[in-house]
């Protein structure tokens, strides 16, 4: 006979039983006064049945199990449940997702730096498609609203790591100062970065300006090693120094700080007066400070870093072994 059902998502199906691979065995061989252990798929039925499962989606590699299943309900005389079979999630070689993909588990994400919902969201796409209007960016909840079997896929969704990082890169640029820092601060200090010295208002003002260059939180500690670790000068950093008028330029800088607290306003009135008095455009300076307390020439604002720095304390020392 045929085994027939209708699923949620791919509509008929129908199954031989003479593809069933003859008679199915339910439970494992026993003594003739025993009953021996039930196996999976009587197992799944009756525990189905008794919690009183009214759907059962899950992968179309079960659709075969599906088969034996409804036979199994129909034997025992128990109310069936509705079939969803989801398409199988694939690499980018067309290939179901495996462990040799280097993907095992939503704690392999959050180790990796992935947010909840952005992992959330980002599984949500795979293999449906939201309605017209709705965008990419949703909360489960607002999917949850919308979610129709009818917008499931048939075929196989190639997992798309760009895509993913994408939606995580904006779920952290979405992120107040506060909540970051109540992520990252953690991660900081299993890094060893000595945090406790740190003011809250200092942490967040770090996550304030790391935030909109995060891809995954794990960027978050390495874009942040230079402002709790004295970083060593890169060749860019130190070529930058040899630049005529540049070390004039710092010591010119480095004279003019205090042990007070730099505001914006007379930092960047200390960074002119400092170009006036070794005769240097003012790039040569901020490239050659940039080049002192960061240890290369890329980095987040540079006003900003060195506003942090020193608040911290850290930005004449800084400088003074940049000039040797």
């Amino acid at each position: 006979r045929n085994i027939q059902w209708n699923d949620l998502v791919r509509g008929a199906m129908s199954w031989s039983g003479a593809d069933l691979g003859g008679d199915m065995v339910i439970a494992r061989r026993a003594p003739a006064d025993q009953i021996g252990d039930p196996l999976y798929n009587l197992v799944v039925v009756v525990d189905d049945a008794a919690m009183a499962i009214t759907h059962v989606i899950r992968g179309e590699d079960h659709i075969a199990n599906t088969a034996k299943q409804l036979l199994l309900y129909e034997a025992l005389g128990l109310p069936l449940p509705e079939f969803a079979h989801t398409p199988l999630i694939l690499n980018q070689e067309g290939r179901k997702l495996s462990k040799r993909d280097g993907v095992t588990s939503v704690s392999d994400f959050r180790g990796m730096g992935y947010t909840a919902s952005a992992l959330a969201n980002y599984m949500t796409l795979l293999g449906w498609s939201p309605p017209e209007g709705m965008g990419e960016r949703f909360s489960l909840a607002e999917a949850a609203k919308v979610f129709d079997f009818q917008r499931v896929n048939k075929a196989g969704a190639r997992f798309d790591w760009d895509k993913l990082n994408w939606l995580n890169g904006q779920v952290l640029h979405e992120l107040g100062a506060a909540e970051l820092n109540r992520k990252l601060t953690p991660l900081w200090q299993e890094a060893g970065f000595e945090t406790s010295g740190r003011s809250q208002a200092w942490l967040e003002q770090l996550c304030e300006l790391l935030g909109p260059s995060l891809t995954l939180l794990a960027d978050g500690v390495e874009q942040a090693r230079p402002f709790f670790e004295t970083p060593s000068l890169k060749e860019d950093a130190q070529q930058q120094l040899q630049q005529p008028g540049a070390k004039e330029a710092l010591k010119a800088l480095l004279s003019s700080l205090s042990d007070e607290p730099l505001q914006a306003e007379q930092a960047k009135a200390l960074l002119s007066d400092a170009c006036k008095a070794a005769d240097v455009k003012k790039g040569v300076l901020m490239k050659s400070l940039r080049g002192a307390l960061m240890g290369q020439l890329q980095g987040p604002d540079l006003m900003e870093s060195w506003l942090l720095l020193n608040a911290a304390g850290q930005d004449r020392g800084r400088i003074s072994s940049a000039l040797g």
